[in-house]
This record gives structure tokens, C-alpha cells and sequence, in this order.
């Protein structure tokens, strides 16, 4: 079953693979970093009670495959905007500082990064 979530990744990376047949390195720098961005915050928290050690060879091993996965966190589609809605945030932010240390051609390129980034909220 898709969920929204999945939906959004998908038209990502497909962007994200358009962007790069395009060549169009803005896009694909900050396609990258959302899907990073989205990737990360799926990290499970590791800062809870170290598993049993279930090997007698080997200090801290666990025995079998996969014996020691942990499955990832599961965003809502609604998690997923919120990410994208904070990189939109942090690249206006920032456009407007590098605009007021003259740097306006870095602001333009800010600006236009989170304008890609919002067409995804809508």
C-alpha cells in the first residue's frame, strides 16, 4: 500500500533523476538534501537500553541475520511536508542574511531551491 509519504518520496527522486538527466545541478543539490533530510529523520533513536549481548564469541554481537536490524521510524505524509516546509524555511532565512551582506546572486539561488522545495507542499 502507498501512503502519502511514499508518494512524496517517489516524486522526488523522480525529479530528482529528471533533474539530473537535465542537468540542472541547483535542483539536484536540493532534491539530495530533502531526501536526505526525510531519510534521517526515519533514523530509529539508538539513545535507549543496549540489547542483550546473545553471543558468547563475540563482545556486543547478535546472532542470526538481521538479528540486530531495527526497523526504521515510518513518516506521515504530513511529517514528510513538515520537513520540506522547514528546508523551504532555512533557505528563505538565509536568502534574505546573504542579501543583506550583498551577496545577491547566493540569495537568488537560495530562493530558487526553496521555490522548487515548496512546489511540493501544494
Amino acid at each position: 500500500m502507498t501512503t502519502d509519504a511514499d508518494a512524496l518520496r517517489a516524486a522526488l527522486r523522480a525529479d530528482l533523476v529528471a533533474a539530473m538527466k537535465a542537468r540542472r545541478p541547483e535542483i539536484v543539490s536540493v532534491l539530495r538534501t530533502a531526501l536526505a533530510a526525510v531519510d534521517n529523520a526515519e533514523a530509529v533513536d539508538l539513545t535507549g537500553p543496549a540489547p542483550a549481548v546473545t553471543s558468547e564469541h563475540v563482545a556486543g554481537a547478535h546472532v542470526g541475520l538481521g538479528a540486530a536490524d531495527v526497523r526504521r521510524r515510518e513518516l506521515s505524509g504530513d511529517d514528510v511536508r513538515a520537513i520540506l516546509r522547514a528546508q523551504v524555511t532555512e533557505r528563505r532565512t538565509e536568502a534574505g542574511r546573504y542579501d543583506a551582506h550583498g551577496r545577491h546572486e547566493a540569495a537568488d539561488r537560495l530562493r530558487r531551491e526553496a521555490d522548487a522545495l515548496a512546489s511540493y507542499l501544494t
